[in-house]
């Protein structure tokens, strides 16, 4: 199907809907008029330019993915969304599959964004790895946001150097994610994971992304040097680097401060941003605090963490390092 120049917006969605023959021979008018980068407020937070985005973002995102959706009144979702706001935390980071029962991620967010939409660097996640899945994952995205543009795609949970291999296939992730940014349907791409320091590194070496979101190395399978391998990877490609599951050590380890776990990603020296789950007002509040009063670690008090934590990363009972176990649910 053959699409003109300046083609609707509604029937672009609907070739979208319709698979894979939409893009390609599309001549796509851009979905959003000014690729410019808006001026986000972040209200005395520090932030730090997200690699070759040169985008600057919170020192910390809002990470709206499980404990955001444990989270079961509408009301006090939603106050979770707007006084982080407020407070300057406009990286909001969610995913298609991020769910909890009847309760969606995605939709949740759209109820703030569609008043608020210019104030969010909003980043979403899609599950798929072939062209038209990821359209109809999409659009659906789209409609449950409120939005007609992303500001970050991402491929979701590298899981293997085959599925590496996988997203550079005809009319697979990567083509189609570039194709959407070449559209400015989205402003930038990426990937994330955290089950494999080498497949994290080698999509960072093969493939043009914009960023990477990544989990530190505490998983019990140790399959690499997620800190030292994937995220210099990353580094050298002058990708946007974020963190993830950084507090997750809590739940395992006695006598170990959240703050102290934030602490410890945001002083690795390729770390941009710490994506951090957040299900309560209280944590928004603490969040900043720690952000405005933010001081590095120094080697020594890392290296005590790092021996504190090993407990956590030889834990065998814990649901999310086990098989099967999928991110954002509960």
């Amino acid at each position: 199907m053959s699409l003109k120049k300046h083609i609707r917006r509604r029937d672009f969605l609907k070739s979208v809907a319709a698979g894979a023959a939409a893009l390609k021979s599309a001549s796509l008018r851009p979905l959003f008029a000014d690729p410019a980068a808006p001026a986000f407020r972040a209200k005395g937070l520090p932030t730090a330019r997200l690699g070759k985005t040169r985008v600057k973002v919170p020192r910390i995102g809002l990470g709206l993915g499980s404990r955001f959706c444990a989270v079961e009144d509408l009301d006090t979702a939603l106050e979770i969304l707007n006084t982080a706001l407020d407070f300057g935390f406009y990286y909001w980071d969610t995913a298609y599959s991020y769910r909890n029962k009847g309760i969606i991620s995605e939709e949740r967010l759209g109820m703030v964004l569609k008043d608020r939409r210019k104030d969010v660097f909003l980043a979403t996640k899609c599950e798929s790895r072939t062209r038209e899945a990821i359209l109809r994952e999409f659009e659906e995205s789209l409609k449950r946001l409120r939005t007609d543009h992303l500001d970050l795609y991402q491929v979701h949970l590298i899981q293997s150097l085959a599925d590496v291999e996988t997203l550079g296939v005809k009319d697979g992730a990567y083509e189609t994610l570039q194709k959407l940014k070449e559209q400015r349907a989205v402003r930038f791409i990426g990937f994330t994971g955290h089950l494999t320091a080498a497949g994290m590194a080698e999509a960072a070496r093969r493939y043009d992304f914009d960023t990477m979101l990544i989990a530190l190395n505490h998983y019990q399978e140790r399959k690499g040097d997620m800190e030292g391998e994937a995220v210099r990877a990353a580094a050298r490609k002058r990708m946007g680097v974020m963190i993830i599951k950084t507090i997750r050590p809590r739940e395992s380890v006695k006598d170990i401060a959240a703050e102290d776990l934030i602490r410890y990603g945001l002083s690795l020296p390729l770390v941009h941003s710490a994506v951090v789950g957040t299900d309560s007002v209280d944590v928004v509040q603490k969040n900043a605090a720690l952000l405005k009063n933010f001081e590095p670690l120094t080697r020594d008090e890392m290296n005590k963490l790092t021996v504190k934590l090993e407990p956590f990363n030889t834990g065998k009972d814990i649901p999310w390092m086990q098989p099967g176990y999928k991110d954002g649910e509960c």
